[in-house]
């Protein structure tokens, strides 16, 4: 993949929608302008967990302008995230649509573990390289991400379901603030707090950072107004939590370096911040630079300088599921050749990278079970965390391990297009020419799609030679026809 001279992401959050560019020279990337708006997509969950219109529109209306922006620049050097509101909301997919086409790209929604995994990437890029253990703690819209790690690399990876704009909404509604829903936002927080315990108190590191915007906006309150000496600690968040009470309503707040956009957000965002300090043994937590959207950057850079952590993941999967290396290769290599002649100029790189990636893992279900294998393979690639990998990546991995054997026509709704018809044929061909899983040698092989038919053409007399794999080249060609799709094999 060429490297790109200008590089951009987007966070989309539960609070914020915020866009970052950065400039690469010399494999180091320099951050430039950003932008961020307050969209509170949150806020517009209701009960059902759907998203409200009003929300919607103001998340558009900003998609719109980070597009202007963008424009001109290629795709591969744009990657936009979704976190905690678009992964729980039920009309996100028709959402998505919409945002997309306001944007002018490709948006993914992440993991709540990705996304830990991008904020500590983009935290400890921003510190100097020591052998320090880092608890970062990230106070989102609607969701809490912790972790613990050591230089660049996270060792703990935890997301929460709480966040600075749902426990505002849930408990502060109309801004007031009272000793009744102030605990009730804090024995909330400790109870979710309660699932990792064990592993984040303090003992298990040495320093705590509190990246994104309630971290900074709360140690910026404490230190202007004399709360705190320098950082978050838990005598500043009690002076702080006194002048919340005292007042009774967050918009009564005189407070040096609370912004009036974080106003309404402040009660949630505390409540989680004091439940964190009390429940982990917090003594002092410092503010850090770096959070999703820097490691988003870095994370797309290392997809141009051979340091993409979808490979070393699909890798440590091969190992863990003691997948066989050169079988996976065999079929990657076939189903990558025969995908290229199928689809022509819509093989691009990341296509055959989607497809090396499923043909590597298509066996890792074999180490559940051998029986009905490839389904264990899509519900693992579906469910597991996958470093590096969106849902929307893992679901097309997913899709394709399912596909690459057995019946086509549990698949018809998504096997509607040609290039995902292309893929799929390519992978199940490839598994059926290596199923002796040895490295005898191939027939030359030619294919081509129109969209209706798929035309493959073997060296003369190799079917003869081969009448198992004639038999069953020729039940492959019944699978398809149940989709409408018929299959043409012939000898050159």
């Amino acid at each position: 993949m060429q490297q790109q001279p200008l590089l951009a992401a987007i966070d989309l959050g539960s609070n914020s929608f915020r866009l970052q560019m950065a400039r690469v020279v010399d494999d180091q990337l320099y951050m430039l302008d950003g932008l961020r708006e307050a969209v509170r997509l949150a806020a517009g969950l209701d009960e059902d967990k759907l998203l409200d219109q009003a929300a919607q529109q103001r998340a558009l209306s900003c998609l719109q302008k980070f597009g202007e922006r963008l424009r001109g620049l290629p795709p591969e050097a744009v990657r936009a995230v979704g976190t905690n509101s678009l992964r729980v909301a039920k009309n996100a997919p028709e959402f998505l649509k919409k945002a997309e086409a306001a944007l002018g790209f490709p948006i993914e929604v992440i993991a709540g573990r990705e996304e830990a995994r991008l904020i500590y990437l983009g935290v400890a890029q921003g510190l100097p390289r020591t052998n320090e253990r880092r608890m970062v703690m990230d106070i989102g819209g609607g969701s809490t991400e912790f972790i613990i790690g050591q230089g660049l690399q996270p060792a703990h990876l935890e997301s929460l379901y709480m966040g600075c704009v749902s426990f505002s909404a849930r408990y502060f509604a109309d801004g007031k603030i009272s000793k009744s829903n102030l605990k009730q936002a804090e024995y909330a927080a400790r109870i979710e707090l309660q699932t990792i315990v064990a592993d984040y108190a303090s003992g298990h590191w040495d320093v705590a950072m509190g990246s994104s915007g309630s971290a900074r906006v709360i140690c910026d309150i404490l230190e202007q107004n004399g709360f705190s000496d320098g950082g978050i600690t838990l005598e500043g968040l009690e002076k702080l939590r006194a002048q919340l009470l005292k007042a009774g309503d967050v918009y009564k707040l005189d407070l040096l370096g609370l912004k009036p956009d974080r106003i309404p957000v402040l009660p949630g965002g505390l409540a989680i911040m004091y439940a964190a300090f009390c429940e982990l043994g917090i003594a002092r937590m410092q503010p850090a630079l770096g959070a999703l959207r820097e490691g988003v950057l870095y994370d797309l850079h290392g997809r141009f300088t051979h340091n993409d952590m979808r490979e070393a993941t699909v890798q440590q999967f091969m190992r863990r599921y003691h997948v066989a290396f050169k079988q996976a290769k065999r079929v990657a290599d076939l189903s990558n050749s025969l995908a290229q002649q199928f689809l022509g100029d819509q093989f691009d790189e990341a296509t055959m990278h989607y497809l090396q990636w499923a043909a590597n893992l298509h066996e890792i279900g074999i180490s559940v079970a051998h029986s009905g294998y490839h389904k264990h393979s899509a519900y693992i690639l579906a469910n597991a965390d996958m470093p590096g990998f969106s849902k929307k990546e893992q679901t097309l991995l997913s899709m394709l391990t399912l596909a690459h054997r057995g019946r086509l026509e549990k698949l018809r709704v998504q096997l509607r297009e040609p290039k995902d018809q292309s893929l799929v044929m390519s992978l199940r061909l490839a598994t059926l020419f290596c199923r002796n899983r040895s490295g005898v040698q191939l027939p030359k092989m030619r294919g081509r799609f129109s969209g209706t038919k798929f035309h493959l053409s073997l060296e003369s007399g190799w079917l003869t030679q081969n009448p198992l794999t004639e038999t069953a080249l020729q039940e492959e060609a019944a699978q398809w026809k149940e989709l409408g799709i018929s299959v043409q094999v012939g000898e050159a």
